[in-house]
């Protein structure tokens, strides 16, 4: 993943000035400066997911007024703050099959649980991960393409 193309593509928006995006708990986080907070990070997600893969589209984008700057006028990366983590309504997986996959994606994923509308690459999946994935369901004898 090119995280510039990505800050490119956010900086793109007129409500952008800067933007930044790094790898968060195994997952894309998008920064950016903007005077508007009215719903712009999802705005900016579903604009990013019209012009990229999904992997490449931030789990999160936060709206900041300004960059923390380190002593040299640089953004100081290790000072943005940490997103906060949503789930939706849980809902469990019921059929054997959903229970396998479920089970998979918590083992390649290192989560606790996983619902039937998570998102695979909200979760910090990518395409590696998702290999891993499909080997693991053959083995289990869940056929994907």
């Amino acid at each position: 993943i090119e995280l510039g193309e990505i800050e490119t593509r956010l900086q793109a928006h007129a409500d952008v000035g800067e933007a930044v995006v790094l790898l968060r708990d195994k997952r894309l986080v998008g920064y950016v400066v903007s005077n508007r907070d009215d719903g712009l990070g999802d705005e900016l997600k579903a604009q990013l997911k019209d012009a990229l893969p999904d992997y490449m589209v931030p789990s999160k984008i936060l709206v900041l007024q300004r960059f923390p700057l380190t002593p040299n006028g640089k953004v100081d990366r290790k000072a943005l703050p940490e997103p906060v983590w949503e789930s939706q309504a849980y809902q469990a997986p019921g059929t054997p099959e959903e229970l396998a996959l479920a089970a998979i994606w918590q083992q390649v994923l290192g989560l606790e649980q996983v619902g039937l509308h998570d998102n695979f690459f909200e979760l910090g999946g990518d395409s590696i991960v998702s290999i891993q994935v499909v080997s693991r369901a053959r083995q289990a004898g869940l056929a994907l393409t």
